[in-house]
């Protein structure tokens, strides 16, 4: 798809726009436990799965804002904003445990989306964690941003040259000139416009192989789409590889 201009939104791409749209109230407050969520998943793994959404994962290994297998079966991409405080629940209550149990495993890809939409210090932080990636720092970087109380003391030049520090940025000097640079800028606004070709217009907003999800779900949420996806993905991978492929005659690799 075009890196700089919004993606074509064919008719499961709108359908999905459609779903966010209608729930974007949700992504800036958690669903109760008993609410609907646009990432029910039902006995059908491929419910609520839009093929066309898959083609948003990038799964380049050089994407320093992205955890795990650049060929891990489940790509969950985020959409965020640091001045968005359900993104930091999200990062601080749900997102360890998904890398723990399934990043580590192997089977999950977390690739991150700036969409900041909370004006010129949302855009600004937005840019210094793409610069703090440059050199291999932005997960530090999300983290230092999430920390509790952090959005609350701003993201004005000083505290994010303060948090670039804090998260280990080796190159200060750089991080400032590439924070401010024009790749930076084409980098933010190349996420935003994905962002909005979904539909999403608020954060955080996901996708888990295609499955939209809105707002700071609750874990299960997550791991009950991932958990499809990862199914779905190995049923599609024994059919690819035809019959035997979970028996004798993929012995050969032993």
């Amino acid at each position: 798809m075009p890196k700089s201009k919004p993606v074509v939104i064919v008719a499961g791409v709108a359908l999905a726009a459609t779903l966010l749209g209608v729930v974007s109230y949700a992504t800036t407050k958690p669903s109760s436990p008993s609410g609907s969520s646009v990432a029910e998943v039902s006995a059908d793994p491929s419910a609520g799965v839009y093929p066309e959404l898959e083609a948003y994962a990038r799964r380049d290994a050089k994407d320093g804002l992205a955890l795990g297998r650049a060929d891990a079966p489940v790509v969950l991409i985020e959409y965020a904003d640091f001045k968005c405080g359900y993104c930091g629940k999200f990062a601080r209550d749900t997102e360890p445990a998904l890398v723990k149990k399934y990043v580590d495993a192997g089977t999950l890809r977390i690739e991150w989306r700036n969409f900041p939409i909370f004006g010129e210090e949302s855009e600004a932080a937005a840019r210094a964690s793409w610069a703090a990636g440059r050199q291999g720092r932005f997960w530090e970087f999300h983290k230092a941003a999430y920390a509790p109380g952090a959005k609350e003391k701003g993201f004005g030049e000083e505290r994010l040259t303060a948090l670039a520090k804090e998260a280990g940025v080796a190159d200060l000097a750089r991080f400032a000139r590439d924070a401010d640079s024009a790749a930076a800028r084409e980098a933010v606004t190349r996420d935003q416009e994905q962002g909005y070709a979904l539909g999403a217009t608020s954060t955080p907003s996901f996708l888990v192989n295609g499955r939209p999800i809105a707002g700071a779900q609750p874990m299960e949420t997550f791991t009950d789409a991932i958990e499809a996806a990862a199914g779905a993905a190995k049923a599609a991978g024994s059919r690819a590889a035809g019959p035997g492929a979970d028996g004798e005659s993929a012995g050969a690799a032993r």
